[in-house]
């Protein structure tokens, strides 16, 4: 359904436990937003709902979220640490793209996929564990991630192609 209104103030934006989706660019650039907290009412984010919230460092995501589309968070460079919900399953492509100051990202056990371009440009980003329940990650995943020195991978079944870790030097040290 459609979401209703959205009550937002200066730093905290505060979204009404009667919306169920966060529509298709919602929130994209809007400046001076700094902490969301989705209502556990909410169960899609469309595609780019958060893109470009250049001045957001926090947001909590509840388990009632079971889908988060493309761009979601692209371009979000404030934005320092997710926890994605095990509600989730997979991380679609273009989601993190961008998202120069994501330091940390705690991916749950429910994610099978980790689509093309997720984490493109997380150039802050140090170490990243992927775990055993992902079978596919798609194409330049993790490109240009160039502060990435540590990648855990929990998965017996996950093929690994040079082109997940394209351009992050950091990882040979």
């Amino acid at each position: 359904g459609r979401s209703n209104t959205l009550v937002s103030g200066c730093k905290n934006t505060i979204i009404p436990n009667s919306v169920t989706d966060i529509g298709y660019s919602a929130f994209a650039g809007r400046l001076g937003i700094t902490s969301i907290t989705i209502p556990n009412s909410v169960t899609r984010i469309y595609n780019y709902a958060f893109s470009g919230c250049k001045d957001l460092t926090s947001i909590t995501i509840p388990n009632s979220v079971t889908w988060i589309g493309r761009y979601v968070f692209s371009d979000c460079v404030s934005l320092t640490s997710i926890t994605l919900p095990n509600s989730v399953k997979s991380i679609e492509s273009y989601t993190f793209y961008y998202c120069s100051g994501l330091t940390s990202v705690t991916i749950p056990n429910s994610i099978g996929m980790i689509d093309e371009k997720a984490f493109y440009g997380c150039n802050s980003l140090t170490s990243i564990t992927i775990p055993n329940s992902v079978t596919n990650i798609g194409l330049e995943a993790f490109r240009d991630c160039s502060a990435l020195r540590k990648v855990t991978i929990n998965s017996k079944s996950l093929y690994i192609r040079n082109e997940i870790f394209e351009n992050c030097y950091r990882l040979d040290e």
